[in-house]
């Protein structure tokens, strides 16, 4: 029998939490996702679909919406991620597959991506140092793919101003996060 502990995307067994001056970045393990694409034709069953089977608006370009645990974000045409807490959640895109039926393709996501959660008055500076986004301008709600560093990656506003949720390469994890953190020490 195999004695197997979980462990998060930087290889610890509890989520990484960094505080500085105006600022907290944390690893957020806790939370399931899955890709949700139209099928061929079926563009607007999909969206129907989403809404009848959780209340679900799936939004636009560059937002985000949510419905109870739900969030969507747009990441390409007729293409969403959708994520909630894993511990509600644990099966996510089988619970998507079973509610969208064959309006979608839906693929599982959780463990091929990382999330660092940026809360305080120094995302700004942080985030203006490592990427193109007008971070100043972004509103609660708001999604944009950029590049931080070297790295493909989503940024999603939750407060104007106050917290911003990046979604990277899990692979990419450590630098990732050593990125966040170095700027995080330089800028404030």
């Amino acid at each position: 029998m195999h004695d197997l502990t979980p462990i998060t995307a930087l290889g610890g067994t509890a989520p990484r939490i960094d505080s500085f001056d105006g600022l907290e970045i944390r690893e957020c393990p806790d939370w399931a996702l899955a890709s949700v694409a139209a099928r061929l034709g079926r563009g607007e069953a999909l969206v129907a679909a989403a809404q009848a089977g959780f209340g679900l608006d799936l939004p636009q370009v560059g937002k985000s919406a949510a419905s109870g645990a739900l969030t969507a974000f747009w990441t390409g045409p007729e293409q969403w991620f959708i994520e909630a807490p894993f511990a509600s959640h644990e099966d996510l895109a089988a619970q998507l597959v079973s509610a969208l039926g064959q309006t979608a393709s839906v693929t599982e996501q959780s463990d091929g991506w990382v999330r660092f959660d940026l809360e305080g008055s120094g995302c700004h500076r942080v985030l203006e140092r490592l990427c193109n986004a007008d971070v100043e301008r972004m509103a609660g709600g708001d999604v944009t793919r950029t590049r931080l560093e070297h790295l493909g990656c989503f940024l999603i506003c939750r407060a104007s101003g106050a917290h911003f949720s990046v979604l990277g390469p899990r692979s990419a994890a450590g630098s990732l996060h050593h990125a966040l953190v170095t700027m995080a020490v330089s800028a404030l």
